[in-house]
């Protein structure tokens, strides 16, 4: 019988505002603020690694193309997209939160580069390039992102790796910048106007309208941390169990990548009255189950942080982070139908309830730690979730860039504190891809999890209704 998926190997950020009939809102003045749930990403960023998020994009090229062209084009692409010639500022106490300035001195040659591939290095060599981008610190100075062309792959393709820091945008927005870019023409001719500064004054004003604009939104707020507080209750536990896939990760991070049809997997979804993300949990919880078992450890279920996004998309202009997390407990053992009916029911209770709601609560919670000085000791130590999963529904046709085909993207994920393997999925042009990101030391088993993950998918595409 044919597999679903094939194999690649191994390798060591707001939305517009919506009108309310609510209390009239204060408006506010053009100050461009970091929002609560970019905060996270900022507090969050004190683990081994920072927390950079990206993508490959696979690229047809011809023959002998000369880099320097595309990496040109690119460079005139950047005026489509503000938030990549603007850094993040730090305000005076009393100022409110971070802002986005314009950088004067933005040079894009300090964010884009190429190299060759390693021979006879295909698309391993680019997992590895990609995995050593991913951990190397974003400079604060300058904007928070930087892009690798990786020439060579094979005759006929070249890779794009652009990675950049989570509280510049998260994954929809990530979807919204490579867009942008695939449909700017070559309009920036490294003009800048000059910026004007914001006075301490004017921005002490604007963080006092920001906070009684908070005010006024107080009851919605309330409602929805209190569906927040539902979100994470989901498991009915106040702690997962213990396994050897909850441990403090190191600085390195290796990738693994799978590959189906979004059509195939889809079909059977729905045969079994579940979505596309309800079947890749139990196929991840399913292949994690199998891991242990190899590791001589028994877990029949797993707990998943499972990303939810307040938006479905959103534009170059709106990025930052609108998102929230729901723990969902995801059986591992028993007929594959019965494991995803469970999750299928569970994920249907938990989207009746504001998407992204548990941000409300995680929000503040993190904060505190982080002024407390505790975060890291948190996040090392937790005993909340297993592992993460981030589903994303990318372009359904195929991108060109400065005339170059993306034939396929692969989506980079991050992992932080005790959580050693994770896993980022995007539909692409047909082809649904899984990520998975692992700490080599405490992961060093990545191809098994890969291979095992690739057998649960196809026992769970083959499974027709019970």
């Amino acid at each position: 019988m044919p597999t679903a998926c094939d194999l690649s190997p191994p390798r060591s950020t707001g939305n517009p505002e919506t009108r309310s009939r609510g209390p009239k809102m204060i408006p506010t003045q053009n100050v461009d603020r970091v929002s609560a749930e970019d905060l996270m990403s900022l507090d969050a960023d004190i683990g081994s690694t920072p927390m950079q998020v990206g993508a490959i994009l696979m690229l047809s090229t011809e023959p002998g193309e000369d880099p320097v062209f595309l990496l040109n084009a690119l460079m005139l692409r950047l005026g489509a997209v503000p938030r990549l010639r603007q850094r993040l500022v730090s305000v005076p106490f009393g100022c409110g939160r971070p802002i986005w300035a314009d950088d004067s001195g933005f040079d894009p040659a300090r964010h884009l580069s190429a190299i060759a591939c390693p021979a006879a290095g295909r698309e391993e060599a680019v997992l590895k390039i990609a995995a050593e981008l991913l951990v190397t610190p974003l400079s604060h100075d300058r904007p928070l992102w930087a892009a690798k062309l990786v020439t060579g792959v094979s005759q006929d393709r070249s890779a794009l790796v652009f990675v950049f820091h989570h509280v510049l945008t998260d994954g929809i927005g990530g979807i919204a910048v490579l867009e942008a870019l695939a449909a700017a023409e070559n309009g920036w001719d490294d003009r800048r106007e000059a910026g004007t500064p914001h006075s301490a004054a004017h921005l002490v004003i604007d963080a006092a309208r920001t906070r009684l604009n908070a005010l006024a939104r107080l009851p919605a707020a309330l409602r929805t941390a209190a569906a927040g507080a539902f979100e994470l209750r989901l498991t009915g536990k106040t702690r997962a169990a213990r396994t050897s896939l909850n441990r403090p990760t190191g600085p390195q991070r290796t990738l693994a990548v799978l590959r189906c049809e979004v059509e195939t997997v889809r079909t059977a979804a729905h045969l079994q009255g579940a979505t596309v993300n309800d079947l890749i949990l139990a196929a991840v919880s399913t292949a994690l189950h199998r891991l242990l078992l190899a590791r001589g450890e028994v877990v029949d279920e797993f707990v998943i942080s499972v990303l939810f996004s307040a938006r479905r998309q959103t534009t170059v202009t709106h990025l930052g982070n609108r998102s929230g997390i729901i723990p969902v407990p995801v059986p591992a053992v028993g007929p594959v139908n019965g494991q995803l009916a469970a999750v299928a029911a569970t994920m249907k209770t938990a989207k009746q309830q504001p998407p992204g709601a548990s941000a409300a609560i995680l929000g503040p919670i993190s904060r505190v730690l982080a002024h407390l000085g505790a975060y890291r000791y948190f996040i090392d130590h937790q005993q909340l979730v297993h592992t993460f999963v981030t589903n994303l529904r990318g372009p359904e046709r195929a991108l060109v860039i400065a005339g170059t085909p993306v034939t396929g993207i692969i989506p980079l994920g991050a992992i932080s504190g005790n959580i050693t393997v994770a896993f980022a999925v995007l539909s692409y042009a047909g082809t649904l891809t899984i990520t998975t990101i692992a700490d080599p030391e405490t992961c060093p088993d990545l191809t098994r999890l890969r291979d095992e993950l690739a057998r649960a998918l196809q026992a769970l595409t083959v499974t027709g209704p019970s």
